[in-house]
């Protein structure tokens, strides 16, 4: 064989087929990586989005029971605006060791709030709620029209007549910097699991 064949000629050396045992044992290892990091993933999210709070109060019977656990969607009024209607977790100042508190929004910023012979006035209107709450007996503060300024929110327990909310100065007006979050889904008792309605 002449010298310019055999610099044309390659050997190539076939690469040893990988056995059928290490193919399942990789794709047997991705598998768990992938389980483990979607766990890891779903735990982060929960423990930064969600947190459980207890209703330890009767001021928003019979929507919510004293004992029952719900979970708090704690990113949503960090990209939106509590909404007329929402069930809301806020404490009453800035500090940590301030118990936290459930109540549904009724006021919102710009608006005046009244309570008159029982009935809730927006801006002088009659608000009309989709659900069958109790009259007011006692209007409180709101006796007189409430002004809410920017970032301010008006909220009222469900249990009018039993509830410490906007009407009393114990509660007050809630700022928004102050809500840790609104309650979205009940995961305890297990009969009562689902979403929650506004």
């Amino acid at each position: 064989m002449s010298k310019k064949k055999q610099n044309d000629m390659i050997i190539r050396k076939e690469k040893p087929v990988e056995s059928e045992k290490n193919v399942k044992m990789r794709q047997r290892f991705r598998l768990i990586f992938e389980i483990l990091a979607t766990l890891a993933f779903s735990a982060l999210v929960a423990v930064l989005m969600f947190q459980s709070v207890t209703m330890q109060e009767s001021s928003m019977e019979p929507t919510l029971s004293v004992g029952n656990r719900y979970f708090m969607n704690r990113i949503v009024y960090r990209i939106s605006e509590p909404e007329r209607g929402d069930i809301i977790v806020f404490r009453t100042n800035a500090s940590d060791e301030a118990a936290l508190h459930i109540r549904r929004v009724i006021g919102l910023p710009g608006e005046t709030i009244q309570i008159v012979d029982g009935q809730i006035l927006i801006n002088g209107e009659t608000y009309k709620e989709g659900k069958d709450f109790p009259v007011i007996s006692n209007p409180g503060l709101a006796a007189k029209p409430i002004s809410l300024g920017s970032g301010e929110y008006f909220v009222l327990g469900d249990n009018r007549n039993n509830s410490e909310d906007s009407r009393y100065g114990d509660i007050g007006i809630v700022n928004k910097k102050y809500i840790s979050g609104k309650l979205w889904f009940s995961c305890y008792p297990l009969n009562n699991i689902g979403f929650l309605e506004s």
